[in-house]
């Protein structure tokens, strides 16, 4: 059996080790907020964070988060004023997403990238968000949010 702790609670995993995490999310936990887009980790829709750094769901054995803290975007903002994430409320502030499927994605590798790198520059942020692949080309709203939030304590 598989342990692992799931958005602040302790989750036993029994099925196949080999399961891509994001299934256990979504279809084993309810937790749909994380997105299946390509299924091969080059879109970024399923990024989700294990131990505070940004990973992709979609190719994330179950096995490999045994015993890791994993953070999907529904809970990002928990312990945030609001409840929300300075990313979160950097991209309502700067109206990023238009269809919003790879939003969630886009969010978790952002809040990960101010993590790593408080105040980035347009190179680092070019970088870190690097292979979030958004389908409407939103890229100058999300490096807009991400400079804003990068003013706030993440």
């Amino acid at each position: 059996m598989i342990q692992l702790t799931i958005n602040g609670v302790r989750q036993s995993f029994d099925g196949d080790p080999e399961m891509p995490l994001l299934w256990y999310l979504r279809d084993g936990l309810g937790l749909t907020g994380t997105k299946f887009g390509c299924g091969i980790g080059v879109c970024g829709s399923c990024v989700v964070h294990q131990n505070g750094a940004a990973v992709r769901a979609c190719m994330t054995p179950v096995r490999v988060a045994a015993g890791a803290e994993i953070v999907t975007i529904e809970a990002l903002g928990s312990g945030h004023e609001g409840g929300l994430h300075p990313v979160q409320k950097a991209w309502m502030a700067h109206n990023v997403p238009q269809c919003g499927y790879c939003q969630a994605g886009q969010i978790m590798q952002a809040a990960a990238l101010l993590k790593s790198t408080p105040h980035p520059t347009d190179a680092d942020i070019d970088q870190g968000m690097a292979g979030n692949i958004c389908r409407c080309g939103t890229y100058q709203r999300i490096r807009g949010a991400i400079k804003a939030a990068a003013g706030e304590a993440v």
